[in-house]
C-alpha cells in the first residue's frame, strides 16, 4: 500500500472574500454571522475585514450547520455559542 503525505498549512488571517471561498459561502451569509455576533472581524469596514483564529473555525462550523441542517445565521450563532459552552464545561471536568 502506498503511503501518502498530507501537507498542512496554517492560515493566519483571511479577508471576507477569502473566508467566503474557504467556506464555500456567500458574502451575505458571512455578513449575517458578523451581525449576529458569531464572528468578530478585525477592521472597520467590510472591504478591510480580517478574520483570524477561532473566527475562521467558527465560520466553517456555521457553514456546515447551514449546509447540513439548513440552520439560519441566528440559529448558527446560537449553536456555536452552546457548543463552545459545552466544550468549556467538559474541559472543567
Amino acid at each position: 500500500m502506498k503511503k501518502t503525505t498530507v501537507l498542512r498549512t496554517t492560515v493566519q488571517t483571511l479577508s471576507l472574500h477569502e473566508l467566503c471561498r474557504f467556506c464555500s459561502a456567500e458574502e451575505g451569509w458571512i455578513i449575517e454571522l458578523v451581525e449576529h455576533g458569531a464572528l468578530s472581524p478585525v477592521g472597520q469596514s467590510k472591504s478591510n475585514w480580517k478574520f483570524v483564529g477561532m473566527n475562521i473555525v467558527r465560520a466553517k462550523k456555521a457553514c456546515r450547520l447551514k449546509n447540513d441542517l439548513g440552520v439560519n445565521a441566528a440559529g448558527a450563532a446560537l449553536a456555536l455559542e452552546l457548543m463552545e459552552q459545552r466544550d468549556a464545561l467538559l474541559r472543567e471536568l
